[in-house]
Parts: structure tokens; sequence; C-alpha cells
């Protein structure tokens, strides 16, 4: 997969690109990382790419054609056609599904904003699909990239040392999990803190254990995030905390 990311500050992503997963896929070849700094593509002399927005307000507003310049020529560099993708509050919440479908994808053009948003006329003449990392503010879509990213790359077959790992974790449509949260994990000592390891993770009866993960993640689930169990066929109504309404 290659992945271009248009922002005003690449060196955001270094430290990102150069570790852990991310570090690992490009080590494999099975992803490669492309910056662009988009004042390089500005005509203004003095590397200007906001002005102020004309009605009035706060903030300074990212101009169109810096924008668009540079994304129609990044998307030369390479034959491949790319999945545009302009990180934004407003846009489609980014969840498991999604980002296994950005998985599939062989190319994406990442375009990272700053200051109070793009002109609105960017988004009508590039058609980029909006992508939101949650119902909240950043100063810029870096960080929102690189969330994206992360949750993408791991999910490119031969990424992870162990292919059976993204099936089985939170938010994954497996039997153990089906959509919701991931079982409990325990480790070596066996005891810890006076709380020991449930039995029948040591009883060596897969098929029990199995048993044992899918109904504890069940749990969990209808715990912590019943919000995930209300849309299944059959489940109860979610109870409302307190000063909820309809």
């Amino acid at each position: 997969m290659r992945i271009d990311i248009l922002t005003l500050f690449p060196e955001m992503f270094n430290g990102v690109l150069a570790a852990s997963i991310l570090k690992r896929a490009s080590e494999k070849k099975l992803a490669s990382y492309h910056l662009h700094q988009l004042r390089d593509y500005t005509l203004d002399p003095h590397g200007k790419v906001d002005d102020r927005p004309y009605g009035g307000g706060a903030g300074m507003v990212i101009m169109c054609q810096p924008v668009v310049d540079a994304v129609q020529a990044i998307e030369k560099l390479d034959a491949v056609a790319s999945r545009r993708v302009l990180l934004s509050p407003r846009g489609r919440r980014l969840n498991q599904e999604l980002a296994a479908e950005l998985a599939n994808e062989p190319r994406l053009l990442l375009i990272a904003g700053h200051y109070e948003g793009f002109d609105e006329r960017i988004g009508q003449i590039l058609e980029p699909e909006e992508i939101s990392i949650g119902d909240y503010v950043l100063s810029g879509g870096e960080l929102a990239a690189m969330v994206l990213l992360d949750a993408v790359i791991r999910l490119l077959p031969g990424v992870l040392g162990d292919q059976t790992s993204p099936h089985s974790e939170s938010f994954a449509t497996d039997d153990l999990v089906d959509g919701g949260l991931e079982y409990p994990h325990y480790t070596r000592p066996r005891e810890f803190g006076g709380l020991s390891v449930p039995e029948v993770l040591l009883s060596g009866d897969h098929a029990q254990i199995a048993r044992w993960r899918k109904a504890k993640a069940g749990e969990l689930t209808a715990k912590l995030r019943p919000d995930l169990v209300a849309g299944r066929a059959g489940a109860p109504p979610v109870e409302k905390r307190r000063g909820e309404t309809e």
C-alpha cells in the first residue's frame, strides 16, 4: 500500500512512522509513506496557504489553490489511483469496519488540515472522503491521520506477527468478539496481588477456553459499552444512566 500524506507539519510524522508496527510494515515493504509539505504547492511567494474567512470570524482558512494543486500533483507520482481522505471532525466516524475497508485500498492520500479549516470548495472540487476519529476538535488533522494510519496498517496481511490477532480484538467480527470488546487476558505470574488466573485458562481445554472467552467478551461489552450491544437482534434495552433522555 502506498500512503501519501499532505500536511503543513510533515515533521510530526517522523517518529510515528519510524517505530513499532508502522516501521515494520515499511521494512517489510508492505506499506510506503510519502510526506508532502503543503507550502511547496502554493503560488504565494511567501509560502502562504491560508487567509481570513469571508464574512468575518476567528481563525484562518486554508485556501483552495495549494490543496487542489498539491493533490493533483501528488496523484501523478504513481499510476495507482488513490482514495482521497480528508481528516475532518464532520466526517464519517472511523471504526474497525472502516479501517478494514481502507486496508484493502492500494493507495491512500491523506489530507491533514490546520487552522480554522478548509475552504468549502476544496471538498467540492476534489470530492475526498471526510473521516473523523471522534467528536472533538484537534489543533490539526495530523494526529487524526496518525490514528487512522495505525488502525489501517496493522490490518495489512503480513504486518503483524500473528495473523489471527486482528480477528479476536475489540470490535472484530469473529465469533468470540462479535463486534464487541475483547475478552480479558492473563499472563505470568499465576498469582499476583492476591488475584489468580482463572482456572479455565490453565485447563488446556481449548473448547472450554473459547466458551469462557466468548462469555467474558459479552459481559465486558454489556458492562462497559452497552451501545455496542443495543443494536443486536434480541439484545435487551440499554439501561439509561441518570439524567439521560431519549
